[in-house]
């Protein structure tokens, strides 16, 4: 397909024919024979002479010559461009990281699923992560879990059907028992910063990176000695403009080592403007995940673009070629009427 990037430009294409309406016939001097009955043959004839000069007349192939190339000069001046197949570009929306404890208390099998058969904490969270995944089309899903120590289980990936079979080869424990919530939440503002420095932002401008980082901790303790203290942790993260949703997992009366400190939590999602949440049932806790969607929608968005390659310098070819063609026309006209001239000289010569 082929567009013109100044389609202005063939307003051009009628200044050939005001300079013929308006402009005055060229004139060339040519030589000519005096006579003593030039003003009688003027006023016989009806003419009105021009003082040593005549005016050309060009052919028809000339006149077609010309305007055919001024036609191409014009659309050269309009830049035609080629449009190649269409190509269709996604945008990825957000970045969420979601920090899942695994510390051994999530082993407690306090939950039930469907069928009503009792399952523990940390099956009820993949279950609901796992349909949580399939809601975010078009942002990527990083994954950190903790225990003891914290480690980044998946980078941020657009394959969300990878990053559910991480999770789900997750197990209590294997991270260590204890409970590193700062570590992890200092593991998660690494990773976006890690991601900022590498991450091609040509076509998301720095505001909408800033607004599109999200973590989703979700956790059913409290921190045991994490190297980082929690709090400290999230004014980090707001520095970083990192948004956390705390999701605290079974029952916040619980006391000792398996005790949750809603305090903590509480003030680490307001110090990121993100948002606290109690979760003691599977239908709770899908809940709380269907609020963090609508508290932060997807922002999937694609956009349409063709590649254009200028082509302007084919209507000059032609152009070139058209009067390359004409000249060589016409030498060689003039050098068969000069042979015919001659022949027909010295055969007058013969005679």
């Amino acid at each position: 397909m082929i567009e013109f990037a100044h389609p202005w430009a063939f307003i051009l294409c009628i200044l050939p024919y005001a300079v013929y309406r308006f402009a005055p016939p060229y004139q060339t001097k040519q030589s000519a024979v005096q006579v003593p009955f030039f003003d009688v043959l003027v006023n016989v004839l009806g003419l009105k002479p021009s003082k040593g000069a005549t005016q050309l007349q060009p052919t028809l192939w000339q006149r077609a010559s010309l305007g055919f190339g001024w036609l191409l000069l014009v659309v050269a001046m309009a830049k035609p461009v080629w449009l190649d197949e269409p190509q269709t570009r996604d945008v990825v929306g957000r970045d969420l990281m979601v920090v899942v404890d695994l510390s051994g208390s999530m082993a407690t099998e306090d939950f039930s699923d469907s069928q009503g058969n009792k399952i523990s904490r940390l099956d009820a969270a993949k279950n609901v992560l796992s349909d949580f995944s399939q809601q975010r089309k078009g942002d990527r899903l990083g994954l950190i879990l903790f225990g003891d120590s914290a480690f980044l289980q998946s980078p941020f990936t657009a394959d969300h059907k990878a990053w559910t079979d991480l999770l789900m080869e997750t197990r209590v424990a294997m991270a260590g028992a204890g409970t590193h919530l700062g570590d992890a939440i200092g593991l998660g503002i690494k990773t976006f910063r890690k991601e900022n420095d590498t991450a091609d932002t040509a076509i998301i401008s720095d505001e909408q990176t800033e607004k599109q980082k999200v973590l989703i901790v979700l956790t059913d303790g409290n921190d045991t000695n994490s190297l980082v203290p929690p709090i400290e942790a999230a004014k980090i993260a707001a520095q970083d403009a990192i948004r956390i949703y705390m999701v605290a997992i079974g029952d916040p009366v619980t006391v000792g080592e398996n005790a949750m400190d809603m305090d903590v939590i509480e003030q680490v999602a307001t110090l990121t403007q993100g948002k606290a949440f109690v979760a003691l049932s599977p239908s709770e806790l899908t809940e709380i995940y269907q609020t963090i969607s609508e508290l932060e929608p997807a922002l999937f968005e694609s956009f349409t673009y063709q590649a254009k390659v200028s082509i302007h310098h084919i209507p000059i070819l032609i152009l070139m070629l058209n009067y390359l063609i004409m000249m060589c026309f016409y030498t060689l006209k003039r050098y068969v009427l000069k042979e015919k001239n001659k022949t027909t000289e010295e055969a007058k010569h013969g005679i």
